[in-house]
Order: C-alpha cells, then sequence, then structure tokens
C-alpha cells in the first residue's frame, strides 16, 4: 500500500485537501464514475453524513470500505 498523498476536494464552495493513499484515490474515483457524479459532490455528501468523531479522510476510506464490501 502506498503512503497517503494530500488531494484538494471543493466541499460546497471551500477547498480542503484530503490525504488518502493512492489505492483509496483510485477506488473512491472509480465509485464516483460508476455513479456518475462529481468526486467533489460524493465527498461533501460523505463530509455532511460523516459526524465530528471522524474526519473526512477516515469517512472516504470508510465509504470505500462498504462499497466495495457490497
Amino acid at each position: 500500500m502506498s503512503r497517503p498523498r494530500k488531494h484538494s476536494l471543493t466541499l460546497r464552495g471551500h477547498r480542503t485537501s484530503v490525504s488518502l493513499e493512492d489505492e483509496f484515490w483510485t477506488a473512491f474515483r472509480e465509485i464516483a464514475a460508476r455513479e456518475g457524479r462529481a468526486i467533489n459532490d460524493l465527498a461533501a455528501e460523505i463530509d455532511a453524513e460523516r459526524g465530528t468523531d471522524c474526519g473526512l479522510a477516515s469517512a472516504i476510506r470508510l465509504f470505500v470500505l462498504r462499497r466495495l464490501q457490497d
């Protein structure tokens, strides 16, 4: 597995950066493409649903894991 790398996202008009391993970025992009959604929109949805106990990077990893398990 690769080391986490930062990528910029725009969530509801605000720029942020998220560090994920390349494997998670690839899977996240593939999921967004399959669903016909922009990666920023999907990340914003995950961000809105994650609550305060979980960071955005962790929430995206868990999202990807759940989708791959389904």
